[in-house]
């Protein structure tokens, strides 16, 4: 079957697409791993309509059970290879199944950098974050810890300060930081540790303390975690030649959301932009309109 529309990746951005292409009754495949990093948020804090914030689990589903009352097919399977095929898209997948479509949008994603530590995951979005502009307003007037690695840890922790004077820098990871970086972190009064955690404590999800390998004990109500290292889920995108930036997200057009290869978009986090989910959401209606735009006619 001949889809007119595929989406690879079921976060955010693929869901708001999902739901817009089809309101325009097109016949729409969406294929995801049900494996992205919406899956991990106990709570977004700063979206319109949630005061009391929104966990990923609910968005999603909530975003699934719209697009499937459009009439959008929702398939649970890891894509592999991409290819064109006569002018239309082939995807093939984990499970040996292939898919085509007319358009295909990308919206894989981005996967965090997120160390194995026992009762961590339970905390994210709740105590634990990972995104500044998104969380630390949570953290104001109030202790955080960082947990980090070399610069990225050393920019996440100065960064906080918007928000607290009370930071602790933990180089979990033990890279080595910029001097320019020690001395700003040292002149915000940032204490710095190198010492490699062994594990968190929480109650729940509300982080209670860090335990470190030297003997550290510190007590921490919040913390951030910043090793940098998140990987962009582009490797997709790149087998049909889509260009994309240094830091490996692509290039779009920022008005179309369509990349340099026609017919094929890309919408959410893995577009170089803030990695925010409103913006997730205005990128796949934005994507969809254009899909939309480009099938009329046809």
């Amino acid at each position: 079957m001949l889809y007119d529309c595929m989406i690879i990746g079921g976060g955010i951005a693929g869901l708001q697409a999902a739901i817009q292409l089809g309101r325009y009754q097109y016949k729409v495949i969406l294929i995801d791993s049900d494996n992205g990093r919406s899956n991990l948020c106990r709570c977004y804090h700063n979206l319109l309509g949630w005061p009391d914030g929104v966990d990923g689990e609910t968005l999603r589903g909530l975003g699934r059970q719209q697009a499937e009352g459009y009439g959008v097919l929702f398939i649970k399977d890891r894509v592999t290879g991409v290819a064109e095929v006569d002018g239309s898209f082939r995807a093939t997948t984990e499970q040996s199944r292939s898919f085509s479509a007319r358009r295909l949008l990308f919206a894989t994603g981005v996967r965090d950098h997120i160390p194995i530590l026992p009762g961590l995951i339970p905390c994210l979005g709740i105590s634990i974050f990972v995104c500044p502009d998104c969380d630390g307003y949570e953290v104001r007037d109030k202790p955080a810890v960082v947990i980090g690695s070399g610069d990225a840890g050393a920019n996440m922790a100065l960064a906080l300060t918007h928000w607290s004077q009370d930071i602790t820098y933990i180089n979990h990871g033990k890279s080595p930081i910029q001097q320019k970086l020690l001395e700003q972190l040292q002149n915000r009064m940032i204490a710095v540790i190198d010492e490699k955690i062994v594990s968190v404590v929480c109650n729940g999800a509300q982080l209670e303390s860090i335990t470190g390998e030297d003997g550290l004990n510190i007590k921490a109500s919040h913390g951030f975690l910043a090793l940098g290292g998140n990987v962009v889920n582009t490797d997709l995108a790149a087998q049909l030649g889509v260009a994309l930036e240094k830091n490996r997200h692509i290039q779009v057009d920022p008005r179309t959301k369509m990349t340099n290869v026609k017919h094929v978009w890309a919408a959410g986090d893995i577009v170089a932009h803030s990695e925010q989910v409103a913006i997730a959401m205005g990128d796949g209606v934005q994507a969809a309109i254009w899909m939309h735009k480009s099938l009329q006619g046809e």
